[in-house]
């Protein structure tokens, strides 16, 4: 038997310095490390030469490697980032790692600058190795460290030259801390946050708290700033001057994530002076609600993985803001940093711009799950000083940002002993703050009931208190830590958690999963996921599941949470001539908004104004009367027209995180209700060589099938019910009657056959009667006695064509259809869209709150979702009529009732084949679906599925369209 080498020792390391507050700025001097190093990979870690670290080696036939980064994305010879979302991708043997441990060696050689201090020390930081590191410094070795996503410092004063200093790293990807960090992401090892060096002055200090609460019963705030070293505290704006330890108690503004008020001060000391950012707020569970500053807050929340496409874990700051400034455009108001502590830049971020933060510990065992959670780290003695170093780890370094008003234990660890003693460990050092840790049902070391993805049914109720559990449990705060998995398409429901999540006061919202999908930078597709570098063990695209696409662009499922989540509800009044405002924030008036109207007929807007809204205190309501309606419609739009009024609330003023005129809310009303169009009734058909004519459509006479409108040729016009499954209709294991995606498939609805049973010619009665095509079919899967009787009936008046279709089910059906509608052919050069209907982006059942009433322009290929793994994506919801044109003509189709469309390139069988969006071809046709009816979405890629009322079994259906054969524009 071999002895365990240091990094499968299950100590946290050695030789580092005791934890303490992270700062970015002093008047200390610092030497960021960052940059080119040397570099040198082995494939294992038994026996490796350390030479390398000794003083004079030679390392001029290495690599090189630039620190920050992950060797793995660094070059085609150094292995390849793997992902899995819960087994471990090694043999589980606590705390023993495969032999085959890819093992990096760094070098970095660096001069001290020439104004570096003579006197004092100085310390050398790392902000983040995954997932150990051993270090030396001109051959002396400091010591090693793990806990890959935390901070490490060692002292190296005595042994810094002024030039010519080396300094030696190796990186192993595996060790004993990897069994704690099994936390759904890509692996990737290496250097992946800052190295620096920091000079401490004599008399710096070693570590302080800033402690500042908030009295909203008096609106005082009392600050006390705790150092281990004697010196002052000023905080020049509120007249604060004292030494640090004396408590001073100040009128003040309070910080909140909507009003994230900071007061700059200094903490200076004999050997420094260091910048302080100060916010005062209380945060309490007073009556089983989490308040902050006195009042009950709502978490709008997402999960947040650091994640970039080309650099994985390493981010710069300027992606960080980005990050912080898209959640804060999209009503985003709290984070969860899954499932680690974040680069303590994006902590300042949430400080500065107001954002609610759940920091959570550098802490997963997931993967114990499917072992029973035999040997589970967290439940095992000799592991608790590794789960008290990282506890520790953090709380100092993130106990100084007023966004932090949660510390979380870890993620999905199981329960044990040691998450106890982490958790008396964090109260003891820090009672200002709340306890969360979702994976412990009883509650016993949390200040907060946590769930994930509980269904609907499920939070109400909870939210009614009628749970079963522990009566502790039952008195405390409800929060989803994680729900409506953002997996492709989706997520569906948002709108009925809200809802709920409104109603009743103990549950205080949730955080999305999760913020952006880890979809990496490929050569070939784009971006990849689980399994495209060739892993052993992958989970496929599980890893994007995001309200971003790798790129960072905004997708429709983000737009629908800023809708469903906005702070300002317009809606409907009793009278009918005003609109009802709702501030929906926990704090903030509505001073900041501007509001607005417009008015629209058929979709055009035909006026607009400023609209005056009371200042509305949070929770408050007001009626506002609205203008009198134009009375003047756009030419060609008589008084038949639908009209709905649009009220929109819109920044005042420019902010940090979005410009003037930036919309935050908007709600419609609607005036009329839609006309549907009138009857193409009266044209009369002529039979000639086996075709038939009738009005501006030709049509075989033996099948029925239209061949063209207007001289423009159609193809292929059928119902169709079938639809490339979205991530979500695939399910999960977890809920296996909802995974409909299979069971649609083992049903056959993929490849329905269609038997023509008749086709007729008829004529109605009557000078305006005109005459009837009607064909009738069955359709229906192979093998199953299920079926849609379906008959496609077809009139004219000349100059329009109608299509009535009617579909009864047939057989006992106990599956939703993923959709009813039709699907044609028309010429690719059809690329131009406008349509009169829901969007600007995609919508279905219950993914739709963000779709407004407009007249909307687009292309083919601009109608399409990029999701990373191709699916049923890009339908447009509420449509009266579309327009599908090129430089010479084109078709407008109109519905009764209203309908979805989607156009595009390939058909849906190719959609469902692509793995990637490389798989997706352009034909030579453009396939355009007019649907009656959708299957919702939902969130059961992880989550629940679909709501009942989204997804109803086949019934007796009929809708129509008319179709018009467009002249050049």
């Amino acid at each position: 038997m071999s002895t365990p080498s240091w990094y499968e020792d299950v100590s946290p390391g050695r030789g580092v310095l005791p934890p303490r507050a992270w700062y970015a700025r002093s008047d200390a001097a610092t030497l960021p490390l960052d940059g080119t190093w040397r570099f040198r990979l082995s494939p294992t870690a038994d026996h490796a030469d350390e030479s390398f670290a000794a003083e004079g080696y030679d390392a001029r036939d290495w690599g090189e490697v630039t620190v920050p980064g992950h060797w793995v994305l660094q070059g085609e010879d150094r292995g390849s980032p793997a992902y899995t979302n819960v087994v471990y991708p090694f043999p589980v043997d606590p705390p023993r790692v495969p032999t085959e441990n890819p093992t990096g060696d760094h070098l970095r050689r660096f001069d001290l600058p020439d104004d570096w201090p003579e006197a004092g020390g100085a310390v050398l930081r790392f902000d983040g190795v995954d997932s150990c590191a051993r270090v030396w410094l001109n051959g002396s070795e400091l010591g090693e460290f793990k806990g890959s996503r935390l901070p490490h410092e060692f002292s190296v004063g005595r042994i810094l030259r002024p030039r010519g200093n080396v300094l030696a790293v190796r990186v192993h990807q595996w060790s004993s801390g990897s069994y704690l960090e099994d936390q759904d992401q890509w692996w990737l090892p290496g250097i992946f946050r800052g190295v620096t060096l920091l000079h401490r002055p004599e008399g710096a200090p070693g570590d302080f708290f800033v402690h500042a609460s908030y009295d909203h019963a008096d609106g005082t705030g009392t600050l006390r700033v705790v150092c281990d070293v004697p010196g002052r505290v000023t905080v020049p704006e509120l007249g604060v001057d004292v030494p640090t330890g004396e408590p001073v108690t100040v009128p003040v503004e309070p910080w909140t994530a909507e009003t994230p008020r900071l007061y700059d001060g200094e903490l200076a000391t004999g050997g420094e002076r260091i910048p302080l950012r100060v916010g005062f707020r209380t945060v309490r569970v007073e009556d089983g609600v989490l308040t902050v500053n006195g009042r009950r807050v709502l978490f709008r929340g997402v999960n947040r993985h650091e994640f970039h496409p080309d650099g994985g874990r390493c981010l710069d700051p300027a992606t960080m803001r980005r990050d912080v400034e898209l959640m804060k455009r999209h009503n985003i108001n709290a984070v969860r940093t899954s499932h680690y502590p974040p680069h303590p830049a994006f902590l300042d971020l949430c400080d500065e711009y107001g954002l609610w933060v759940i920091d959570e510990c550098d802490l997963e065992t997931h993967g114990f799950q499917r072992l029973g959670w035999r040997g589970n780290p967290v439940d095992d003695a000799r592991w608790t000083p590794a789960l008290l170093d990282r506890a520790a780890r953090m709380v100092e370094r993130d106990k100084n940002h007023p966004s932090v008003i949660l510390w979380s234990l870890g993620n999905e660890c199981g329960t044990g002993a040691g998450l106890g003693a982490m958790a008396d460990a964090i109260r003891q050092r820090d009672p200002s703050r709340l306890l969360h840790y979702e994976g412990d049902r009883s509650c016993e070391h949390t200040d907060v009931y946590s769930r994930m993805y509980a269904t609907h049914d499920e939070v109400d109720e909870i939210g009614r208190r009628a749970d079963d559990g522990p009566a502790a449990r039952g008195a405390l705060p409800f929060v989803l830590c994680e729900y409506a998995h953002a997996m492709g398409n989706g997520p569906g429901g948002l709108a009925a958690y809200q809802r709920l999540f409104e109603k009743y006061e103990r549950c205080q919202g949730g955080f999305v999963w999760e913020w952006i999908d880890h979809g990496l930078a490929h050569p070939v597709h784009g971006y990849a996921y689980g399994g495209d570098f060739g892993e052993e063990l992958h989970d496929g695209n599980f890893v994007c599941d995001g309200l971003l696409f790798p790129d960072r662009t905004p997708s429709p499922g983000l737009a629908e949470f800023k809708k469903v989540v906005e702070p300002v509800r317009v809606g409907a009044a009793r009278d009918a001539g005003a609109v009802r405002v709702t501030n929906l924030r926990d704090f903030a008036d509505l001073s900041d908004l501007a509001f607005t109207w417009t008015y629209q007929v058929d979709g055009e807007t035909v006026g607009g104004g400023p609209l005056k809204v009371p200042l509305l205190a949070a929770g408050e309501s007001a009626e506002v009367a609205l203008p009198e309606p134009p009375e003047h419609g756009p030419a060609g739009h008589g008084p038949a027209g639908e009209r709905t009024w649009t009220v929109r609330a819109e920044l005042a003023r420019d902010t940090r995180w979005a410009p003037a005129g930036h919309e935050v809310a908007w709600g419609q009303l609607r005036v009329s209700a839609r006309r549907p169009p009138a009857a193409a009734l009266g044209a009369r058909a002529a039979v000639r060589d086996g075709r038939i004519a009738l009005g501006p459509g030709v049509f075989d006479a033996r099948t029925g099938e239209p061949l063209a409108l207007g001289g423009m040729p159609l193809t292929g016009l059928r119902l169709d019910v079938w639809r490339a499954p979205t991530d979500n209709d695939n399910g999960s294991a977890r809920r296996p009657d909802e995974r409909f995606g299979r069971l649609w498939r083992e049903l056959g609805l993929h490849r329905m056959r269609h038997r023509i049973d008749a086709v007729s010619l008829d004529r109605t009665p009557g000078e305006a009667g005109g005459d009837t095509l009607t064909v009738r079919t069955r359709v229906a899967p192979a093998a199953r006695d299920v079926a849609l009787r379906t008959a496609y009936r077809w009139t004219s008046d000349g100059t329009r064509l109608r299509l009535a279709v009617s579909v009864t089910p047939e057989g006992e059906w106990r599956l939703p259809l993923p959709r009813l509608g039709v699907t044609l052919g028309l010429p690719a050069a059809l690329d131009e869209v406008v349509w009169f209907g829901g969007g600007p982006g995609e919508a279905y059942p219950d993914t739709r709150e963000a779709a407004r009433l407009g007249r909307w322009h687009g292309t083919v290929d601009g109608l399409q979702t990029p999701y990373v793994r191709p699916q049923e994506n890009g339908a447009r919801i509420d449509t009266r009529w579309v327009e599908l044109r090129d430089g010479t003509g084109g078709l407008r189709v109109e519905g009764d009732p209203a309908f979805w469309f989607a156009a595009r390139r390939w058909t849906d069988t190719a959609l469902d084949a692509a793995t990637h969006r490389d798989g997706l071809v352009p034909g030579g046709t453009v396939w355009l679906r007019l649907d009656h009816a959708q299957q919702g979405i939902g969130s059961g890629s992880c989550g629940p599925g679909v709501l009942p009322e989204f997804g109803p079994l086949p019934a007796p259906a009929a809708f129509a369209f008319t179709f018009t054969a467009l002249a050049a524009s």
